[in-house]
Parts: C-alpha cells; sequence; structure tokens
C-alpha cells in the first residue's frame, strides 16, 4: 500500500515539475510561427495567415501522380499524364504545392538547418499520405552522396522520414539506399538532364536487399519537381525487389490544375 502511494506521489511530482519546466521554456521561448515568426498558440506550427498561404494538395488528384484535378473527375480516373508517362514508382503523395510558404519551409529545413521544422513538417506529410503509410513495412529515404552530407551535416529528407517514422510506429530504414555516384545538384538542370544525372546513382547495399525484397515501401524525400531523383531511387528499390513504392514529398513543383 505505501509502496503504491510513494510510487503515485513520485508521479504526480514528475508531472508538475514536467508542467513547470513546460511553462518556463514557453517563457523564455514563446510559441511563434514556424515562417513568419508571429506568435500562436503552440510550437511547431503556423499563424492562420501563413496556413492560408498553403496551398495544399486536397482531393479530388490523380491516384498515380498526384496532381489536383480542377473538377473531380470520377472515380478511379487517372491524369493524361500518368497514362502518357507511367511512373516507375507507384503513386505520389504530396503535402503542398512548391509556392509561397511551403516553398520557404523546404529552403528553410534544406538550407538553413532549420530541422525544427522536421517534425511539423513530417506530421502533415502523414496526414497526406495516411492510408499509403498505414500499408507499409517501413520508410525509407533518399540518400544524399557522403561527400555532400560531410559539407551539409544532415540529409533534409532523412530528418523528414525519421519523423515521419517515429510519428507514424513505421520502422526507418535508414541504409536501403545508397547513392553510388555523386552526381550534380539537380536545380538549374532540365528534365533530360536531370535523368542523366541521376541515372544509375543509387543502389541497396548487398546484405541488405532482405530489408527490401517484397515489402511495400515510403520513400521520402522534401520536393518532387521532374521526378528524376526519385524515379531513379524507385528503380534501385525496385530492382532489389520491393513490391510497392509510394513516394512522399513535402513539396511538389506544379504549374497549376489540371
Amino acid at each position: 500500500m505505501w509502496a503504491h502511494l510513494v510510487q503515485k506521489s513520485a508521479s504526480v511530482s514528475r508531472h508538475h515539475a514536467g508542467s513547470a519546466l513546460r511553462g518556463l521554456f514557453h517563457l523564455i521561448y514563446p510559441p511563434a510561427c514556424a515562417h513568419c515568426h508571429a506568435r500562436v498558440a503552440s510550437h511547431h506550427a503556423l499563424c492562420a495567415q501563413c496556413w492560408g498561404d498553403m496551398r495544399l494538395i486536397d482531393k479530388p488528384y490523380c491516384p498515380v501522380l498526384g496532381l489536383p484535378f480542377a473538377h473531380d473527375p470520377g472515380e478511379g480516373m487517372v491524369s493524361p499524364q500518368a497514362i502518357a508517362h507511367p511512373p516507375v514508382f507507384d503513386r505520389l503523395r504530396s503535402v503542398a504545392l512548391h509556392e509561397g510558404v511551403a516553398r520557404h519551409l523546404v529552403h528553410d529545413l534544406k538550407y538553413r538547418d532549420r530541422v525544427d521544422l522536421a517534425p511539423m513538417m513530417a506530421g502533415w506529410m502523414l496526414r497526406a499520405a495516411s492510408v499509403e503509410i498505414a500499408a507499409c513495412d517501413a520508410i525509407v529515404c533518399v540518400p544524399l552522396h557522403r561527400m555532400r552530407i560531410f559539407r551539409r551535416m544532415f540529409n533534409q529528407s532523412a530528418e523528414l522520414a525519421r519523423h515521419v517514422a517515429r510519428q507514424s510506429g513505421k520502422p526507418f530504414f535508414a541504409e536501403v539506399l545508397l547513392r553510388r555516384k555523386r552526381t550534380q545538384q539537380q536545380v538549374g538542370l532540365t528534365a533530360n538532364q536531370r535523368s542523366l544525372n541521376v541515372r544509375g546513382a543509387f543502389g541497396v547495399p548487398a546484405g541488405l536487399e532482405d530489408l527490401v525484397f517484397g515489402k511495400r515501401l515510403v520513400l521520402v524525400d522534401d520536393v518532387y519537381t521532374t521526378g528524376a531523383t526519385v524515379s531513379a531511387a524507385t528503380t534501385a528499390l525496385k530492382k532489389a525487389g520491393a513490391q510497392d513504392v509510394t513516394v512522399l514529398t513535402f513539396a511538389r513543383a506544379l504549374a497549376g490544375p489540371i
């Protein structure tokens, strides 16, 4: 009896101590919008104005390429792009169009070392692909070459994937994809140049094929533009026997709804 009361008292004390520390933290670092830094109700959130600037990709959209439709074409209808050029991956899901606040969040994470943004962005990614993540066996990410990791010190895609895995309870297979060759940065290249740049760039390391073979995987990257990078990564996963690959990005480039 006494042991139970002591344990309960200790638990209550820890709770009050944790609440006091959180209160002190909020006093010193009041919650601010992750983009414009205006005061908000909680950490890891956007203010109403910045949230309104996000062009979220909601249904109806192409079930293969995730392209938003201007009008609902009916159940099972896919985009002309998916019919004309079927992707090597099975489907693509993204949170928002790569513009405005979404573009700034991606750039802040990637180029300004704002790794604190990753949990928030991953939470939105989890909602954007909730069905696909629930059905998958593991989360993987698009890897960087070791020399680029050395310069940048972190991989933004891995940060997003790690938090998607943590929040979903799925395993994160961080090592199943390897970037075999050092490629040019894709920024500024044409679609054809991007495809050639990453051709054969990825592979599954020897001895890790069992982690991929027959598995349903979610491949995480920060932005989808032409699809060259995730297509090359998917090709490597499929070559190693992956059964199904869903590409999940925070943002995607798009001229407008189709």
